[in-house]
């Protein structure tokens, strides 16, 4: 695989810890198009009895997806098709990555869907020619995709745009292990009531600090995790877990419902196992 996707999975991973965010990117509506885990207009769901997964479709006309469609996520993702990185070069095209170094302001939100953190480094992935820019990186837990059947603690959501709209997602699955420090500045900022934000400043956080490369990963065509479920999302998931202690991952998920969407099927889509070149 070229320098050029190594380091754009470096720094997604980067995101792992502290984020990545970006000042200039493409304007979209608060609540849907970009802050995809926020509410939906003035429609309520949620994750238990009449308001959950299972009943999306009937809350809104604008939801019908999440009952039709046909490329929904999450899914296992275990049926993939290993490939090399020059065979993704030819399926997605070139990604390439561009980021600023420090993240020094950094907003933290309950909105009762999930905790959703908007930080200020600029990080532009661009996929075969096409900007998409980081908006926010938000939690789910369980996991909501799954690997062989197994569903891990705790998965990050990586939303990036492009300036029509199109939204390019990397997931992050954390298990539990080693305490990572990085994370010590999310958790010792949450917001424990909904709709509770906090609004940190100062803070010297650094690129460079931030996880080694990953060189596998999933990459296939999905939707929206949460109503209004659309479809054209294109993922792209780890492989190989990243680690947080058992404390970190508790005092995150302790704050979260268990908003995992349950597994959709495949139907006829291609899933890719990428693994990247010496």
């Amino acid at each position: 695989m070229p320098t050029d996707v190594r380091h754009w999975l470096a720094t997604a991973a980067c995101a792992a810890v502290v984020g990545c965010g970006a000042p200039d990117a493409p304007e979209a509506p608060e609540e849907d198009a970009v802050h995809h885990d926020e509410t939906h207009g003035a429609v309520h769901w949620g994750y238990e009895d009449a308001d959950g997964p299972e009943h999306w479709a009937d809350l809104s006309p604008e939801f019908s997806v999440c009952a039709s469609g046909r490329a929904q996520s999450p899914i296992d993702l275990s049926a993939a098709t290993s490939v090399s990185g020059a065979q993704i070069d030819r399926l997605v095209g070139e990604v390439v990555v561009s980021a600023d170094q420090r993240a020094e302001v950094m907003d933290i939100v309950n909105n009762t869907h999930t905790i959703q953190v908007t930080p200020d480094v600029d990080v532009a992935i661009v996929i075969d020619g096409v900007r998409f820019a980081l908006a926010q990186y938000h939690f789910h837990a369980p996991s909501e995709h799954a690997i062989a059947g197994k569903r891990y603690p705790l998965e990050a959501h990586f939303v990036t745009s492009n300036a029509d709209g199109e939204l390019a997602v990397l997931g992050v699955l954390y298990e539990a292990g080693e305490h990572e420090p990085g994370f010590d500045v999310i958790v010792s900022n949450l917001p424990r009531g909904e709709g509770e934000e906090r609004h940190l400043e100062n803070l010297e956080v650094g690129i460079e600090e931030l996880r080694p490369l990953q060189r596998t990963f999933y990459a296939y065509s999905g939707s929206l995790t949460t109503p209004p479920c659309s479809e054209g999302v294109r993922w792209f998931v780890f492989a190989e877990p990243e680690q947080l202690s058992s404390e970190q991952l508790d005092a995150i998920a302790a704050l979260l419902p268990d908003n995992a969407r349950p597994l959709q099927p495949l139907n006829e889509r291609e899933l890719l196992l990428v693994t990247s070149e010496e």
